[in-house]
């Protein structure tokens, strides 16, 4: 199946409730320098780049396929795996911009040449900023599980959010879930079998969940699921 170009269908009250709390945060002395010095090169607001699509090449002085990962937190899960992928024009979307500046100081200490940022809503972003079945993959790992069920409408990973990111990844890319959070695991699996864009590379495996890749760095999330006797859920499904 391929994409047609236009954004999935979208029920009117979608949006509504965004999936993160804008919070304020002071930076220290050495965030501050490396925001400074690196963001207007290295980082864009997405409330600024209005409809237009992001040239990547562009941006990246070279074309590579791009991969996003959406949530990059602190970012040393973020850096780790922009380094041990060159061949890649890696992006991180994120709301909290202590995170930004911090993953902004590891890309000075290791020297990372792929990686560009983007402050601010990753749905606008998909939405309006990325190009249909332009992206290599996109990755979201231990999203915010906003536990309590009156939150349950800010989880970020609901049906209409996979057929977007779906329909911007191109023809075998994939999209890499990952969760500590039993009950959003198989909201998750339910979101992405029912997207008719995926389909489900470990389907064959026990309940379809992927295999934990040795390549994905332990986050402090994941030890404290393991420290708490949460279980870790990966999914990956690939565009067809």
């Amino acid at each position: 199946m391929t994409s047609t170009g236009q954004d999935p269908v979208r029920p009117a009250h979608w949006r509504t409730v965004v999936s993160f709390v804008q919070r304020t945060a002071r930076l220290s002395p050495g965030q501050e320098r490396a925001y400074q010095q690196y963001w207007p090169t290295l980082g864009r607001k997405v409330d600024e780049l209005g409809k237009d699509p992001v040239d990547f090449d562009a941006w990246f002085g070279r074309p590579a396929p791009v991969l996003l990962e959406i949530g990059s937190g602190m970012g040393e899960t973020t850096a780790q795996l922009t380094a041990a992928a060159p061949e890649l024009n890696y992006v991180a979307a994120e709301v909290y911009k202590p995170g930004l500046a911090q993953l902004l100081l590891r890309v000075e200490k290791l020297g990372l040449t792929n990686l560009r940022l983007l402050r601010g809503d990753a749905v606008t972003l998909l939405r309006e900023n990325i190009p249909a079945d332009s992206l290599h993959g996109v990755r979201i790992f231990f999203p915010d599980p906003w536990p309590k069920k009156k939150h349950h409408k800010r989880r970020l990973v609901q049906p209409e959010f996979v057929a977007l990111a779906a329909s911007r990844i191109r023809p075998g890319g994939t999209l890499h879930l990952a969760t500590d959070w039993e009950q959003y695991s198989v909201e998750m699996m339910a979101a992405c079998r029912a997207t008719p864009l995926l389909r489900n590379r470990f389907a064959d495996q026990p309940g379809g969940w992927a295999p934990r890749p040795d390549w994905r760095p332990v986050t402090k999330f994941e030890q404290r699921a393991h420290e708490e006797g949460r279980v870790i859920h990966d999914l990956i499904f690939e565009r067809s």
